[in-house]
């Protein structure tokens, strides 16, 4: 049962989800036409070329979703625990991005917004560049909790921020894009700041994605084409339908 302190943590990420839920949809390419969570998750997977980095960290979480309800202990041995870099313990800081430590409330938020963030951010990065801010942007998250921000727990929430924060610091960053997706990083980025400044690790997920995004990025003589969809990798503009 998830504590007050957890929820506080999940609805922060929650929050940080729903105020880049316009600038996801901006960025998917899906029409008018497509209004309901269904259809725009849909369109979202239609999409080619297909997200292979975020199908295969997807399908890893769901396991791990399985396995941590199937194995008894095999949380504790993953999550992050207190001192446990002090310990010796440095992998708990991977491991526990696939550890949903708040149990149904943490699932039902975490695996719809990857599924969402997770191909969006692949198209404009690219695969290698998206492992890179994914679980550069969730270690650094760890570090920061292990170090105090909150040294229990788990869950790739923080990472997903990440995946948030590289889109809206690119998105603001390419200034011909249009305004309504710039505002909408600009909420975004303050989002982070602002729970960066309460020392929550959603805060520290998305100011890393922030770097991250940027340092993959920028700079760049012109954004690249895909001939296959029209999309603009890491110009973080719509695709063309």
């Amino acid at each position: 049962m998830a504590d007050i302190h957890e929820l506080e943590l999940y609805a922060s990420a929650a929050v940080v989800i729903g105020a880049g839920q316009p600038l996801l949809i901006a960025l998917s390419g899906t029409g008018p036409e497509e209004r309901s969570p269904v259809q725009i998750l849909s369109a979202i997977w239609r999409r080619r070329p297909w997200p292979w980095a975020t199908t295969v960290v997807l399908a890893a979480v769901l396991v791990m979703i399985g396995l941590q309800y199937g194995v008894h202990g095999l949380s504790d041995h993953l999550m992050r625990q207190p001192d446990a870099l002090h310990d010796g313990q440095w992998w708990r800081v991977f491991t526990a991005l696939f550890i949903q430590s708040s149990g149904l409330l943490q699932i039902v938020i975490n695996v719809p917004a990857l599924a969402v963030a997770g191909p969006v951010a692949e198209r404009c990065f690219g695969p290698g560049r998206w492992l890179l801010i994914f679980f550069g942007s969730g270690v650094a998250a760890n570090i920061v909790s292990e170090a105090g921000w909150s040294r229990h727990g788990g869950g790739c929430s923080i990472a997903i921020c990440g995946l948030v924060g590289a889109l809206a610091a690119v998105c603001l960053a390419r200034t011909a894009n249009p305004k309504r997706q710039r505002v909408m990083a600009i909420a975004i980025l303050a989002a982070g700041v602002f729970l960066g400044a309460i020392e929550n690790n959603h805060g520290a997920g998305l100011l890393a994605g922030c770097v991250l995004g940027l340092a993959v990025a920028w700079p760049r003589k012109g954004p690249r084409q895909d001939p296959r969809k029209g999309y603009d990798r890491v110009s973080v503009s719509a695709p063309q339908r």
